[in-house]
């Protein structure tokens, strides 16, 4: 990946967001910035303790926090830069929000030295629902569709 000119500024302002929400207890060392056309839209840090909440985890709250800001659910040309390389939920949801690069510090190996380990996601993606570790069903398919079926007749919905 060709390293940009403000990369490390930016990098260098999720790694400080990480040291700033970890030393708060607000969650763990992680931190994560978004940046548009050369403007910080979005900053987040893990509030996972501090909220209850699994899913706060720092790319997840700064996509939050950038939507919010911009008013938009897609992050189009924008940047995340993270202290951390995202977990399987964060890279999932930077996909979503169509954010265009990545860039981040430590690697999944270094968050797993120190008790942050999700490679047991990784592992399970490409297993089938049988064989995953948690038990996930199917059921009242035809009932759900009526759902999709409405959306896909639907005049007026907002395509994302």
């Amino acid at each position: 990946m060709p390293v940009e000119a403000d990369d490390a500024k930016y990098l260098a302002e999720a790694i400080r967001l990480a040291q700033e929400g970890a030393s708060s207890n607000r969650g763990g060392p992680f931190g994560a910035i978004i940046v548009q056309d050369g403007k910080i839209i979005g900053k987040g840090n893990n509030g996972v303790t501090s909220t209850n909440d699994p899913t706060a985890h720092a790319e997840v709250t700064a996509i939050r926090h950038a939507c919010k800001e911009i008013a938009d659910f897609q992050l189009d040309g924008a940047t995340i830069y993270s202290s951390c390389e995202p977990c399987p939920m964060c890279l999932a949801a930077i996909y979503w929000a169509r954010i265009e690069r990545v860039v981040y510090a430590c690697t999944r190996d270094d968050a797993a030295d120190i008790g942050f380990d999700d490679a047991h996601i990784y592992n399970e993606l490409p297993l089938s629902n049988e064989e995953r570790s948690i038990r996930i069903e199917t059921m009242m398919r035809d009932e759900g569709l009526e759902a999709f079926k409405a959306w896909r007749e639907k005049e007026d919905k907002v395509r994302y």
